[in-house]
């Protein structure tokens, strides 16, 4: 039995497109039966979560009320918090909306609603299919409209129709392909090509021989404080956005977006960093930076989000954002883990930092783009060779990141440089391949530049 609460608010769910139509304002394409089972399965398999949320971002659920609840258990899950009935109806009072489903009873009826969580992605995609009908009766009733009216030639009518049919089929993803069938000719496909089409090549090909930066994956940097990480993180976002054309999105808890700019212009025109700082440039500095004015002047595909006390959901905001735009990232950088702020905060600092690692890899999948996120080292990591375990505050870092990338610089014992100019890049963790791997680097920190040893150091 469906709540009187959430069927009274099928009406609010129509589209204003609609709301002139009242004939088939009853009519329109929708299953609420999967979506019970959808939001029932995602309650009771946290399986069933991670499948869902590929296929769906909330939005599709033709009930208001189904897309709250949706994007409660969304946010429960980013934050690596166990979902339950009466977690999630916790939830849904602190937020205040706990009565517009329909009272904590609702849920249990969504759990009683799901012959089985293993079919959660096939629930999914009757709503995702659903959600698309009702956009294509839009576009007709749009249509009709138009054809109606006075004041648009047929011209006009056919190019804006025309228009939205073509966004109607862009939009709408593929269903999910998950058996081996459905996926073996796309596998030949890029065996044939010889590379992942949706690869992102480094500025370092030695790494790129052995990591492939590709889809949904979290990678985490790791080093101890003024180990390079940050230079490596610019280094990395300035060859997808101004070499690939590709966009990125920088977000800095660490810097401003003055001192960003700055390292990247000493990394770009190879302008000492001290004159940059003091505003002390000379004469060849000044050509050196007309050089590449042109190009940060037209680099409207490289965003810094230096907002302070940046959490998870403004973060994900931001990717929205961008996405609405059409200039989607290609890659998403955080600097650093530890600084952002946890949306729901835990008297216990290791389990902050687990949420926010989860959140992390949540976003990367939610998006199918790489995350590249730089994180601290504990104090007893500063002098030796880095572990996997010298992550600071939590353990998680190492289980969500699908590669980990450690920086690493041999001292003596009067902590001078043993190797001046040289860093080891250690491929510590990586779930495509062998790990274990130490790639020596070029480093140049007057220029604010990491680069493959091999690379021509002009």
């Amino acid at each position: 039995m469906i709540s009187p609460a959430v069927a009274a608010d099928d009406k609010a769910s129509v589209p204003d497109t609609f709301r002139s139509a009242s004939p088939l304002e009853r009519e329109l394409p929708h299953d609420v039966e999967a979506e019970q089972c959808v939001l029932g399965a995602m309650i009771v398999s946290k399986d069933a979560i991670v499948e869902v949320i590929a296929i769906l971002k909330g939005h599709e659920f033709f009930r208001p009320t189904h897309e709250t609840v949706f994007r409660a258990i969304y946010d429960l899950y980013g934050k690596g918090i166990t979902i339950d009935p009466i977690v999630l109806g916790r939830e849904l009072a602190s937020r205040g909306e706990i009565t517009k489903i329909g009272g904590a009873p609702y849920l249990h009826i969504l759990v009683q609603s799901v012959p089985t969580a293993a079919n959660g992605w096939h629930y999914a995609e009757i709503v995702k299919e659903k959600f698309e009908s009702r956009r294509l009766v839009s576009e007709g009733m749009r249509l009709m409209q138009m054809g109606y009216s006075e004041t648009v030639t047929t011209g006009e009518a056919v190019a804006a129709t025309t228009a939205s049919l073509q966004s109607l089929i862009s939009g709408a993803p593929e269903a999910a392909k998950l058996s081996v069938s459905d996926r073996w000719e796309s596998f030949i496909d890029q065996l044939e090509a010889g590379a992942d089409p949706k690869a992102l090549s480094t500025p370092w090909p030695d790494l790129d021989e052995f990591v492939t930066v590709s889809g949904p994956m979290l990678i985490t940097v790791g080093a101890t404080t003024g180990g390079g990480k940050t230079l490596l993180m610019l280094n990395w976002g300035a060859h997808v956005a101004l070499r690939l054309g590709k966009p990125v999105l920088v977000a800095s808890m660490e810097m401003g977006g003055n001192e960003i700019l700055a390292r990247l212009t000493s990394s770009e025109a190879l302008i000492p960093m001290d004159r940059l700082n003091k505003r002390q440039l000379e004469e060849g500095d000044w050509l050196k930076l007309a050089n590449v004015s042109d190009r940060m002047e037209n680099a409207k595909n490289f965003v810094l989000d230096d907002t302070a006390g940046l959490t998870l959901s403004r973060l994900r905001a931001r990717i929205r954002t961008m996405w609405a735009q059409g200039n989607g990232p290609a890659l998403i950088l955080v600097d650093y883990l530890q600084l952002l702020t946890p949306d729901t905060p835990s008297s216990v600092r290791a389990q902050e930092v687990a949420a926010l690692s989860r959140g992390l890899k949540v976003i990367a999948m939610e998006f199918d783009t790489p995350v590249v996120a730089l994180s601290q080292f504990n104090r007893g990591a500063v002098g030796r060779r880095p572990l996997l375990s010298d992550f600071k505050e939590s353990s998680a870092i190492e289980q969500d990141s699908n590669v980990v990338l450690l920086l690493h610089e041999e001292r003596d014992e009067n902590d001078q440089p043993v190797k001046p100019g040289e860093v080891d890049l250690i491929i510590a963790k990586n779930r495509q391949g062998m790990s274990g791997r130490v790639l020596p680097m070029s480093v140049r920190k007057h220029y604010m530049r990491i680069d493959s040893w091999a690379a021509d150091a002009s």
